[in-house]
C-alpha cells in the first residue's frame, strides 16, 4: 500500500493550497475517516484534516465492541438494531484483523429486571433481525451451565443465562486502516492540522459551483494556509457545538454529550472466555475479553465540558469496581489491579430524554447553507453506512451529472487488500513464513504479529528482517504506514501499551525510542518532549 507517513505528509501540504477539493472533511475519527474512504473511492478529491493525532478522540476510547445494540430493543429501536447487525455482518468481511467475533452471556437473576421469558423473545428478535446469520445463534442456558462457562459468576439467585454474538474490535486502528485506505485512493489525510474558520471564496470553479475557503494551521510548525472546497462535512464528534460556529453564523447546539470510562485488566487476573453483560442500575456494564486484556465498562453520565479535559474519577472507578464485585465476587477485583483506566465522550444527539443512559444511538446529517453537511451520533457500528449516507447528502447538493458520476458507493470492499476474509484460517501459515523471514521471534511475539497485521506480517518481516525486534516492526509500520508522529501516539493509539501492561509498555520505551530518533530524525529534546507527552496523558487519566 501507499506510504502515509510524515514524509508524505510534508509534500502534500506543499500542494494543499493548489488544489480544489470535492470534499473537505473536519474531524479524523472513525466517521470522518468513513466519509474520506467513501469519497475517495468514489473518485472525488478529498482532504481530511485533524487537529490532533487521527482516532485521538471518542473513537479510541470506546466499548470497542461491533455490535447491534441488544439493549436497545427494550426501547424499540428496532432499525437502528437492524441496521448495526447488517453492518456487523460487512465489518466481519472488510476488516477480519480487526472485527473479532465474541459470545456474550447475560445473566438471569432472581431479582433481574428482564426474566427469562422477555429476554427469550429479545434474543429471537436479536437473531431475526441479524437474518440469522450470525456466527452463532443464541443459547439458553441452566444455572450450573452458566457456572461452567464462567467460572467466576455469582452463583447467588442466578437462575441461568442467554449466550448470543457479537464482536469485539481494535477502534483505534480501524480508524488508521480506514484512513490507509482513502489514502490509497487518493485522498489527502492530515492529523495535526486545525481548521480555524470558513468563508465563502470569491473564485467561482469551472462548472459554476461556489468554492469556499478554510483557513487551517499546522500545528507541527505553526504554518497558516487556506484550502479550497466545494462542500465541508463536519465530523468533529464532541467537539460539534463548541467548533461549528466557527463555520455557521446561526448554529444552534445539537448535541447531549455523555462521558463513558472503562477499565482494563490483565487477563490473567479476570480469566473470562466470553463477555458477561451485567445490567448495572443505570446502563449495561460489559467485561469483554480480548486477545490482550480484558475491559470493563462503561458508564454513561451527562457532560457539559470541554471534552479534551475528560479522564476518569475515583466515583467512576468506584463504580465500575462495585458492579464487576457484584457480578464476581470471587475475584475480589481491586483498584489496585487495573492496569488502566481511559475515558471518552459521547458525541449523542439530544432527544430530550429525561433519564440518563436512555439518549438514543440514532445519527444525525443535515446540511446548512447547501455547502455544510454536520454528522452527529450515530454508533461505531454503523459508521461506513453513516458515511455512505453522508456522502450521498452531499451529492443531493451537486448538479444531476456530477451525481451521477459519483452514485455508486464502493465501501464493502476489504479495507485492507493484503488481508482477505478468511485470513484467520491462514494465520498459522503466515506466522511461519514470518518465522522463516525473522528467525529470531518467539512464538508469542509471531502469535502478536501475524493476528494482528496478517499478510502484512510477511512483508514487515521481510522488510525488517533481523534488525528490529517484533515491537520495534510495528513502530517502523506505524510511522510509514500510519502517519504515526510520535512516541505518545504510538504508545496511545498504534499497538495497546498503556491499557494492556501493566508497566504500560515503559519496557519497551529505549527500543521505541530509539526507531522515532532514527526515521524522525528527532532530537533527543524533541524526543523527551514526546515521552513526557505520554506520561502527562497517563498520569491525567489514572489521577485517581
Amino acid at each position: 500500500m501507499k506510504s502515509f507517513s510524515l514524509f508524505e505528509r510534508q509534500k502534500n501540504l506543499l500542494r494543499i493550497e493548489d488544489e480544489i477539493f470535492d470534499i473537505l472533511i473536519i474531524g479524523g475519527g472513525i466517521t470522518g475517516a468513513g466519509v474520506s474512504r467513501d469519497a475517495s473511492m468514489r473518485g472525488m478529491k478529498v482532504c481530511l484534516l485533524e487537529q490532533n493525532d487521527f482516532a485521538s478522540g471518542t473513537s479510541s476510547r470506546s466499548s470497542k465492541l461491533i455490535h447491534g445494540g441488544i439493549r436497545y430493543l427494550e426501547n424499540r429501536e428496532f432499525k437502528l438494531v437492524f441496521e448495526a447487525l447488517s453492518e456487523r455482518k460487512i465489518l466481519f468481511q472488510i476488516a477480519p484483523h480487526l472485527v473479532h467475533p465474541l459470545r456474550f452471556m447475560i445473566p438471569i437473576y432472581k431479582e433481574s429486571r428482564v426474566g427469562f421469558g422477555i429476554m427469550g423473545l429479545g434474543m429471537w428478535l436479536y437473531d431475526a433481525l441479524s437474518m440469522f446469520d450470525a456466527p452463532e445463534m443464541h443459547e439458553r442456558l441452566n444455572s450450573l451451565e452458566s457456572k461452567q462457562r464462567v467460572n467466576s459468576l455469582n452463583q447467588a439467585d442466578l437462575l441461568g443465562s442467554y449466550v448470543y454474538s457479537d464482536a469485539y474490535m481494535d477502534d483505534d486502528r480501524l480508524v488508521l486502516e480506514t484512513l490507509r485506505s482513502a489514502n490509497e485512493h487518493g485522498a489527502l489525510c492530515f492529523n495535526y492540522v486545525k481548521a480555524n474558520k470558513k468563508s465563502k471564496s470569491n473564485l467561482i470553479s469551472r462548472n459554476g459551483e461556489k468554492l469556499y475557503e478554510v483557513e487551517a494551521t499546522d500545528i507541527l510548525n505553526n504554518k497558516n494556509f487556506s484550502i479550497k472546497a466545494k462542500h465541508i462535512v463536519s465530523s468533529l464528534g464532541p467537539w460539534t457545538d463548541q467548533e461549528l460556529p466557527h463555520f455557521s453564523n446561526d448554529w444552534k447546539k445539537i448535541l447531549r454529550p455523555t462521558k463513558g470510562i472503562h477499565l482494563t485488566f490483565e487477563k490473567s487476573r479476570v480469566p473470562l472466555e466470553q463477555a458477561v453483560v451485567m445490567g448495572a442500575e443505570k446502563r449495561i456494564v460489559f467485561a469483554i475479553p480480548r486477545h490482550e486484556m480484558v475491559i470493563i465498562g462503561t458508564t454513561d453520565t451527562d457532560f457539559s465540558g470541554d471534552p479534551s479535559s475528560v479522564f476518569s474519577t475515583t466515583e467512576d472507578i468506584e463504580y465500575l469496581l462495585g458492579v464487576s464485585q457484584k457480578y464476581f465476587p470471587t475475584l475480589n477485583l481491586k483498584r489496585e489491579d487495573i492496569v488502566a483506566s481511559y475515558s471518552g465522550v459521547r458525541p449523542l444527539v439530544d432527544d430530550s430524554s429525561s433519564t440518563e443512559g436512555k439518549t438514543s444511538r440514532e445519527h444525525y446529517i443535515k446540511t446548512f447553507d447547501q455547502h455544510l453537511t454536520v454528522v452527529a451520533g450515530g454508533k461505531y457500528t454503523t459508521y461506513r453506512l453513516m458515511a455512505e449516507q453522508i456522502v450521498d447528502e452531499v451529492l443531493k447538493h451537486r448538479n444531476f451529472e456530477t451525481r451521477a458520476k459519483y452514485l455508486h458507493c464502493p465501501t464493502k470492499s476489504a479495507l485492507n487488500p493484503l488481508i482477505s476474509e478468511d485470513f484467520m484460517e491462514k494465520v498459522e501459515a503466515i506466522k511461519n513464513e514470518i518465522k522463516i523471514k525473522s528467525g529470531r521471534l518467539s512464538e508469542k511475539e509471531l502469535v502478536w504479529l501475524s493476528e494482528r497485521h496478517g499478510q502484512e506480517a510477511v512483508l514487515m518481516s521481510s522488510k525488517y528482517q533481523n534488525d528490529f525486534s517484533y515491537i520495534q516492526m510495528e513502530a517502523m509500520h506505524a510511522i510509514h504506514q500510519t502517519g504515526c508522529l510520535s512516541v505518545a501516539d504510538f504508545y496511545l493509539r498504534r499497538a495497546p501499551l498503556v491499557l494492556a501492561r501493566k508497566d504500560h509498555g515503559f519496557s519497551f520505551l529505549e527500543e521505541i525510542k530509539s526507531v522515532f530518533k532514527n526515521e524522525l530524525s528527532l532530537s533527543s529534546a524533541e524526543l523527551q518532549n514526546q515521552v513526557d507527552t505520554l506520561n502527562r496523558i497517563i498520569k491525567k487519566e489514572m489521577s485517581w
